[in-house]
């Protein structure tokens, strides 16, 4: 349970946090570029100039060895549960050997060949985890993505899918808050959003996925999914952005319904002008190519992606609140899911599921 002061007279007490979403409500732990550097030779004998990067749960840190290879070492939020870090590399491994080709982070060893290492931190207890680095530009600064790259994105999600299908672990049904099935879980968290018009527009969207979306799920496909294709986890090329180099963080991975992958994707890929679903539905059709989507899968799937966009405005706003410091890097997407909500507002559901229908229907023709 965690106390929220939304401002000087109200506090709003969130009793529906599963609790090992503790990690949301930690903070990250402190670490200087220099701690970091000693964590790399010490533990995986590298010696690297290490350089923090931007992060909201964990300690990132860009490393650049002497010999020129470069990695990314994670330092884990005190908070994180070493069996959902051991899943999360125990995945990237199966990947590797499902399908090596896809363009997907990496994980290694430390130089026991264990892929977590357990350190103290300035008297706390995190993970330490060396990753791939690669080099090019984060989608999220790539000012018009194109077409091509929305495609592209969509048959590689799908891939994705199809190489973690079989894979399973034991802390693969954590609860997660950033899973689109705990949806009902938001209703606290709506009041963090500080506008009531907004507030109403959240509700809104979430009573429709309690209505249409929530019964359906038991009876969906499911499996270990990414569940956070999100812009600031693809990396493309810096001088052809419309090639794909890298999938980023699987840091909020969880076995959920298949469909809630594309949902949440799809959230990311929603036009700003016109009707925002247009340039998502390129998105959908090439990831159906790939793995076609069952009927109840299209007709849910617009349900989804508005929960999905719910919970982007109600877990930042309530995040932000907590981590005011924060509060640039935590509110990042919110701006588009706001617009995207207020889009939608006058689509009504009915014309957003032929739409999705219809992209599908036209995919299998093809």
């Amino acid at each position: 349970m965690a106390s929220v002061v939304i401002d000087r007279v109200t506090t709003v007490t969130i009793q529906t946090l599963p609790t090992v979403d503790q990690v949301l409500s930690s903070a990250a732990a402190h670490a200087s570029n220099e701690q970091a550097q000693a964590v790399a030779l010490e533990y995986f004998s590298l010696q690297a100039r290490a350089e923090q990067l931007a992060g909201e749960r964990d300690l990132n840190f860009h490393l650049q060895c002497t010999d020129g290879s470069q990695y990314l070492l994670k330092l884990s939020n005190p908070a994180e549960d070493a069996h959902v870090t051991d899943f999360q590399n125990k995945a990237l491994l199966h990947i590797l050997h499902t399908d090596p080709a896809l363009p997907v982070q990496r994980v290694y060893p430390n130089l026991r060949g264990e892929y977590q290492t357990q350190i103290v931190l300035n008297t706390e207890k995190v993970l330490a985890r060396l990753f791939s680095f690669v080099e090019g530009t984060p989608l999220n600064r790539v000012a018009v993505p194109s077409r091509r790259l929305r495609t592209d994105l969509g048959a590689q999600l799908a891939r994705l899918g199809l190489a973690l299908r079989g894979f399973f672990h034991p802390a693969a049904g954590h609860e997660l808050l950033w899973d689109i099935k705990h949806s009902s879980r938001l209703t606290d968290l709506i009041e963090c959003i500080p506008n009531n018009e907004d507030r109403r527009l959240a509700r809104h969207f979430l009573d429709n996925f309690k209505t249409y979306a929530l019964p359906q799920l038991k009876g969906l496909r499911a499996q270990v999914i990414h569940n956070d294709l999100n812009f600031h986890n693809v990396i493309v090329d810096a001088d052809q952005p419309d090639v794909i180099r890298n999938i980023l963080d699987f840091g909020d991975m969880v076995h959920a319904p298949l469909i809630n992958d594309v949902a949440v994707a799809a959230s990311y890929q929603l036009g700003r002008e016109g009707n925002p679903l247009d340039q998502a539905c390129e998105f959908i059709a090439a990831y159906h190519r790939v793995c076609p989507l069952e009927d109840l899968e299209q007709h849910i799937l617009f349900d989804l992606i508005t929960a999905r966009l719910v919970m982007t405005v109600a877990i930042t706003n309530w995040r932000a609140s907590v981590y005011p410091d924060n509060s640039a890097y935590i509110l990042r997407n919110a701006p588009l899911a706001w617009s995207s909500l207020r889009a939608f507002a006058n689509l009504p559901r009915e014309s957003a599921q032929q739409q999705i229908r219809h992209a599908c229907t036209q995919e299998a023709a093809l």
